[in-house]
C-alpha cells in the first residue's frame, strides 16, 4: 500500500468517527431536551392545556336542544309514576318475581332520574322536582308536561291497580307496567326522530340505556304475564 493510499484511508476513518460522534452527541442533545420537556412541562404548556380541556368539556355541554331537555324533563315524571306502580308491590300481596321486578325497577328508575335531574342542572335548565305522596304524583316544575306522556297511567287506572291484591294486583301491574314501558320507547323514539337531538353523549347514552332496559323488561314481563294467565311462556 502506498503512503499516499494509506493517508487517504487514515483520513476517511477519522472522518467517519467525527461523523459518528457528532451524531451520536445531537442525538443525546435531542433525547436531553425532548426527555426534560416531557418530565418537566412549562407552567404555560399546563395552563394552556387545562384551559383547552374546560373549553371543550364546556362546549360540550352546548350540544343539546330544546327536544333534549323536553326528554329528561319528561322521562323524569314518566319514571316518577313507575316508582310508584313499584312501589305498591309489598303492600299489596305481590308474588315473589313482581317484588324483585319492581326492586329492580325503582333502582334501576331513581338512579336516572337523579342523573336526568343532573343533566338538566348542568346544563342551567329548570329541574323538575318529584313529590310522591301515596299514588298521587307531582313534579314540581314540569307544568303539565308530565301527564302527556305516553304510556302514563291515568288516575282511574293507579287506583284500580291499589285497590288490587295478590294476584289480582301481579297481573294489572305487569299489564300496566307494559303499557309504561312502551310509552318510554315512544319517548326515546320521537327524540331520536328530532333534527339535532340525542347528540350530546350523555342525552345519547341515556336514552339508549332507558330504551334497552325498557323492551328487555318488556320481554320479561309479557313471559311473566302468559305464566300467570296459565299460558305457556313461549307462546
Amino acid at each position: 500500500m502506498s503512503e499516499r493510499h494509506f493517508r487517504a484511508q487514515h483520513y476517511f476513518l477519522h472522518t467517519v468517527v467525527f461523523l459518528v460522534l457528532l451524531v451520536t452527541s445531537a442525538c443525546r442533545s435531542t433525547e436531553s431536551i425532548t426527555t426534560d420537556s416531557a418530565i418537566k412541562p412549562s407552567a404555560d404548556t399546563t395552563a394552556d392545556l387545562e384551559a383547552l380541556y374546560w373549553a371543550r368539556k364546556d362546549s360540550a355541554r352546548t350540544l343539546f336542544t330544546d327536544a333534549d331537555v323536553e326528554f329528561m324533563t319528561g322521562m323524569i315524571g314518566h319514571h316518577a309514576q313507575a316508582l310508584i306502580m313499584a312501589g305498591l308491590a309489598p303492600t299489596h300481596g305481590a308474588n315473589t318475581q313482581i317484588q324483585t321486578l319492581c326492586a329492580r325497577i325503582i333502582n334501576a328508575q331513581q338512579d336516572e332520574i337523579a342523573t336526568m335531574q343532573q343533566w338538566l342542572r348542568s346544563r342551567g335548565q329548570p329541574v323538575p322536582e318529584v313529590q310522591i305522596t301515596g299514588t298521587t304524583l307531582i313534579v314540581h316544575g314540569a307544568g303539565e308536561h308530565v301527564t302527556r306522556m305516553p304510556g302514563m297511567l291515568t288516575e282511574k287506572q293507579i287506583h284500580e291497580l291499589d285497590d288490587s291484591q295478590g294476584a289480582d294486583f301481579d297481573r294489572l301491574f305487569l299489564t300496566y307496567m307494559i303499557q309504561h314501558h312502551r310509552g318510554a320507547t315512544v319517548m326515546v323514539d320521537e327524540l331520536f326522530s328530532k333534527d339535532g337531538a340525542g347528540q350530546d353523549e350523555l342525552a345519547f347514552k341515556l336514552a339508549s340505556d332507558i330504551n334497552v332496559d325498557q323492551i328487555t323488561e318488556i320481554a320479561r314481563m309479557e313471559r311473566m304475564l302468559r305464566i300467570l294467565s296459565g299460558k305457556s311462556p313461549d307462546h
